[in-house]
């Protein structure tokens, strides 16, 4: 039998019994000593992925051991999972999400680190049980499963944070001053750009070989909502990402790093229209080995806003990945970096009276510059201080979940559903068009037509593309029964 939703935290829970009850709480320091703090009073925690990047969550998310993990699930647990088994020895092990939070009683809050396409179905299990949630990026695999998961937040009051951990970065509220300070006039412009994939992407996915799955891999449980199909090898654990089935690409990988410097500090909303282009598109004509499954090597996307109180006009948004980057603007100088070390990776937000420069946002340096008409440059530190890991992002996820939704924690927080959900459809705006883009039909002439190269209005609102019904495909997934939203 499932638990019933808990929104509300054990700490709450133990607060108002006592205060119902007339019980006298003798005080933490009396018993332990100064920064004792009483089993609990200590948030469980469970792991959903518990190597890679899910290592470090859960291990931030405990906070040196200050709070209690109890389960740690993984499809296999004999590659970089292990050293977290060992990290916390006391915690169950299960293969299957759904077994875990069904079977162990108890569990506060969760951390999902799985490959993209698991991050929607994940959550809403968890959710759905009151569990908090801290979910990486991107927050999920299409735009319907953010919108679910931006109102399941709402709905179960449960507190929630995407892992685009950069959001926590102090020198952001360096960007949002000038911004807000009105130095830069009219916004009308913002360039974003990457040197991702760094990761095999653009070409047909490697044939099944079943006979070489690993004994410790799960296959089944790593595709959940994706097709059935026998194991293919070099997906797990990391070149997934390059393959719609189960990845979002370079824009779902770091663009809720890059897209979250303006779309936070700009105030910004739905976007009204998205066009792309891709680079490898007329190579499937003369290489066999392209596919429309993958993503593609690069890509360029423009995406439009309406007017807010921080652009003070209309907005044109561009992404280009696969190492194409933007023109250097004349105002910066000649010999300068544009974005971040090396111009990899950056945003350029261009104003009337000029343009801020800076950097990917998640643990490598913001660095923030400022360049204005007159000569005025303003810049952010070279080397950050972290006092704490990634900027103490999920630390402060655990200590919302113990304040309960609602709170001042909770509503501190930079990355919750509320906001992270809307940004996410953003970033994934930018795949729905280069899906549409790539798709394809028989012409008169026997030939394949590349039909869906358009300009896409969008209506955030109703979620929908109204000028081409193809393209609304994308805004969801077909999903394989047993793993559905």
């Amino acid at each position: 039998m499932k638990e019933k939703p808990t929104p509300s935290s054990r700490r709450s829970f133990i607060k108002n019994t006592a205060l119902a009850s007339s019980i006298f709480i003798v005080p933490r320091h009396v018993l332990g000593g100064p920064g004792y703090l009483a089993p609990s009073d200590r948030l469980h925690l469970a792991a959903i992925g518990s190597g890679g990047k899910g290592a470090s969550d859960i291990a931030n998310a405990s906070v040196d051991g200050r709070e209690r993990v109890v389960a740690l699930c993984d499809v296999d647990f004999s590659g970089s999972a292990k050293n977290t088994v060992k990290k916390f020895p006391k915690a169950k092990l299960f293969n299957d999400y759904r077994e875990m939070l069904d079977k162990v009683k108890g569990i506060d809050a969760v951390t999902i680190s799985t490959p993209d396409h698991v991050h929607g179905p994940a959550a809403a299990y968890a959710m759905g049980l009151g569990k908090h949630v801290y979910i990486q990026k991107p927050m999920t695999h299409n735009i319907r499963e953010a919108r679910i998961l931006t109102q399941m937040a709402r709905d179960k009051q449960v507190v929630t944070q995407m892992g685009n951990q950069g959001g926590s970065n102090p020198l952001l509220g360096m960007v949002q001053q000038w911004v807000d300070s009105g130095k830069l006039g009219k916004i009308t412009k913002v360039e974003i750009w990457t040197n991702r994939p760094v990761w095999p992407q653009g070409y047909a996915m490697p044939e099944p070989d079943a006979g070489s799955k690993p004994d410790d891999l799960y296959w089944d449980l790593w595709l959940g909502p994706a097709p059935l199909k026998p194991y293919t090898p070099n997906l797990h654990p990391f070149n997934w990402r390059g393959w719609w089935d189960y990845g979002t690409g370079a824009l779902g990988d770091v663009g809720c790093h890059l897209v979250d410097i303006p779309y936070r500090t700009l105030k910004l909303g739905y976007p009204t229209a998205a066009e792309c282009s891709v680079g490898t598109v007329f190579s499937q004509m003369w290489n066999p080995d392209y596919h429309p499954e993958g993503c593609p090597a690069t890509s360029f996307i423009t995406l439009n806003y309406e007017a807010t109180e921080k652009t003070g006009a209309p907005l044109t948004m561009t992404w280009s990945d696969g190492g194409i980057r933007p023109s250097h603007p004349e105002i910066i100088p000649a010999d300068s970096d544009i974005g971040g070390p090396g111009s990899y990776n950056g945003v350029l937000i261009h104003g009337e009276n000029g343009v801020i420069s800076t950097n990917i946002n998640d643990s490598s340096p913001l660095t923030p510059k400022l360049y204005l008409n007159d000569g005025t440059t303003e810049f952010g530190p070279e080397v950050e201080d972290m006092p704490e890991p990634e900027y103490g992002h999920q630390r402060k996820w655990v200590d919302a979940c113990k304040a309960g939704y609602g709170s001042p924690e909770h509503m501190g927080l930079t990355s919750s559903f509320e906001y992270a959900g809307p940004m996410t459809e953003t970033v994934l705006m930018g795949n729905l068009a280069i899906r549409s883009y790539m798709l394809q039909r028989p012409n008169g002439d026997g030939n394949m037509e590349f039909y869906g190269r358009k300009k896409l209005l969008w209506d955030g609102d109703n979620m929908k593309v109204t000028n081409f019904e193809d393209a609304n495909q994308f805004v969801t997934r077909t999903y394989r029964e047993g793993w559905e939203m």
